[in-house]
């Protein structure tokens, strides 16, 4: 457990250093760029003028309120799929009766992109946070959903055999067996569905253009004039928010189900 545990802290300084040298070049490159004049100011300001405008934004009342408006929506969506997914899932996953008389609709339901919809949604919510977590909600659940029902697939069926010559019931056989071999599928499931979710929050304060939240700070500075600084300050943030989501999420996964072969000798 000591070597695994090593070579894990190697290779996790080895992709720290890499992804650092990666930032520093795409850095690097946007401003050499911007400073040459090769890219107008105006269309692609220097990466520090950017990034000094990102840590500014920090100190800003207004817009860390819109940051919280953000992520409230985010958390209320992605709780809500999850809340549907899950049970959702295993029912498809355990009762294959439902399963096909439910699949074409959820076949017909998938590919919808939920960017679609906004307009609909709405129309039928109005403008407030409302219409955000229904569309994250929707954009949400898929991911979660799938996984949960591949996570089921895969269970081993000697275990179930077992408890089943046991006398164990079919509720028993899913709480006892099936739903904690699932579960690091679920939380695969809804470390995807959390960009997503995030991306959708964003995402549909821009195209609405009312309302408060990082999407809306970046819908604004798109139309002053001189607002691409602020514009690529607040896409900054929402990538810096989508790593700490990702980071934390996978953090979680390793300390829950270290047993997992991606996770072996991480702990």
């Amino acid at each position: 457990m000591r070597l695994l545990g090593w070579g894990y802290s190697v290779r996790r300084r080895q992709e720290l250093l890499l992804g650092g040298i990666g930032v520093l070049l795409a850095f690097g490159v946007c401003e050499t760029v911007s400073r040459a004049g090769l890219v107008r100011r105006t269309y692609l300001p220097p990466a520090s003028e950017v990034l000094t405008r990102a840590v500014e934004l920090a100190g800003d009342s207004v817009f860390l309120d819109g940051i919280g408006a953000t992520l409230l929506a985010w958390v209320l969506g992605l709780g809500l799929a999850c809340a549907i997914a899950v049970p959702l899932g295993l029912l498809l996953g355990s009762v294959p009766v439902v399963d096909d008389a439910v699949r074409a609709i959820v076949e017909f339901l998938r590919p919808l992109p939920s960017v679609a919809l906004i307009p609909l949604v709405s129309l039928l919510l109005g403008s407030g946070t409302e219409t955000k977590v229904a569309l994250i909600t929707y954009a949400s659940v898929w991911p979660i959903l799938f996984n949960t029902v591949y996570g089921l697939g895969e269970t081993d069926p000697l275990a179930k055999d077992t408890l089943r010559a046991f006398g164990f019931g079919r509720l028993s056989v899913l709480l006892r067996v099936e739903l904690p071999a699932t579960a690091p599928f679920i939380a695969a499931g809804i470390r995807i569905s959390a960009a997503i979710a995030l991306i959708l929050a964003v995402a549909t304060e821009i195209l609405a253009g009312f309302g408060e939240g990082l999407g809306i700070f970046i819908a604004q500075a798109g139309l002053a004039t001189d607002g691409t600084r602020d514009v690529l300050a607040g896409v900054v943030w929402a990538g810096v928010l989508g790593l700490l989501i990702n980071s934390v999420l996978v953090w979680g996964e390793r300390r829950l189900f270290p047993w997992t072969p991606e996770h072996q000798g991480r702990g």
